[in-house]
């Protein structure tokens, strides 16, 4: 019992520290080479924060349980816009970027209902998993090309502005692999100390999984979205999340269904409808103000907390 609550310990002081590095290094690395905050937290940030996941994915794949691969990323997904977003904008509300809420939100929802376009007969194939990822290559050429010029013609912003303050210097180029490391070891101490004390009080293994293991894959965005948050960097706390959602979905389910095919079972097709509702939510709440409320966080929070109950009530039958 002691062993789970020093890897509980352990997890915590990881994932905060880490949390913290990342943070302030890609915000500095950011301002070094003129690029926005919102562009690091869609790709560096957010593809760093989704290694748990995209370790649990592939190496089901690997294993072949491809099914578990679909399930923890449509899990990831509504737990990071619905439960993560949800109680970050309940603390402080969370600012939406116009590049965000014209450009990469609705790219985000594209993806997510084409995925369930192509899954209607209960299949995930290679071919599927190859469009998947040159959408993902070609999002992120697009990036780049895009933000090479951030004024068009006419003086219209094409990409988002770099914020002011200190610039990187070697300390930062270090610490943030370091922060990144070290937030998805903490998720993993975490996850194995609180499974350890769950099957010290008697709790079954699959709801250990449905519950203790999904959320633990989704702790570097909990924790770096929160202290973003803290900072006053909105920029990156959704650009952390949409980023995330869209390197899951485009990257990295479409890697693993092109090593190996994915057979749908019919509860995950209820879940990723649930997960392209989420996304339209999320799009439809930050159209109207420009930002995630107090209130519509605890909108979100709800839905994404009722998705989880309604697992564990559905394996429990």
């Amino acid at each position: 019992m002691l062993s789970y609550i020093a890897y509980l310990l352990a997890g915590g002081l990881l994932l905060w520290k880490g949390a913290d590095w990342v943070v302030d290094s890609a915000a500095a690395i950011a301002r070094r080479f003129g690029i926005s905050e919102l562009i690091i937290g869609l790709t560096i940030v957010a593809m760093g924060t989704s290694l748990p996941e995209f370790l649990v994915t592939l190496t089901a794949a690997l294993e072949g349980i491809p099914s578990i691969s679909f399930a923890n990323i449509v899990g990831s997904n509504i737990f990071n816009l619905g439960i993560i977003l949800g109680a970050v904008a309940m603390i402080k509300s969370v600012s939406g970027n116009n590049a965000l809420i014209t450009r990469d939100i609705p790219i985000l929802f594209g993806v997510e209902l084409l995925i369930r376009l192509m899954v209607i007969g209960g299949h995930l194939g290679r071919f599927e998993g190859l469009i998947l990822s040159a959408i993902f290559i070609g999002y992120l050429v697009w990036m780049y090309f895009r933000c090479k010029k951030p004024l068009s013609d006419d003086g219209t912003a094409l990409c988002d502005v770099p914020t002011e303050g200190e610039k990187a210097t070697w300390k930062e180029y270090m610490l943030l692999p370091i922060g990144l490391v070290a937030v998805s070891f903490g998720s993993q101490f975490v996850i194995d100390g609180a499974s350890g004390v769950a099957r010290v009080f008697g709790l079954s293994e699959w709801l250990i999984g449905v519950t203790i293991v999904a959320a633990g894959t989704s702790l570097p965005e909990l924790v770096t979205c929160l202290s973003a948050a803290l900072k006053g960097r909105n920029d990156m706390v959704l650009g952390n999340l949409i980023g995330s959602d869209f390197f899951n979905f485009a990257g990295v389910l479409g890697l693993t269904s092109m090593i190996q095919p994915i057979a749908i079972q019919q509860g995950e097709l209820l879940n990723m409808t649930l997960a392209v509702g989420v996304v339209a939510l999320l799009w439809l709440l930050i159209r109207t103000q420009g930002k995630i409320t107090r209130m519509e966080g605890g909108l979100l929070f709800a839905v994404g907390l009722g998705r989880w109950l309604l697992e564990i009530w559905r394996g429990a039958m």
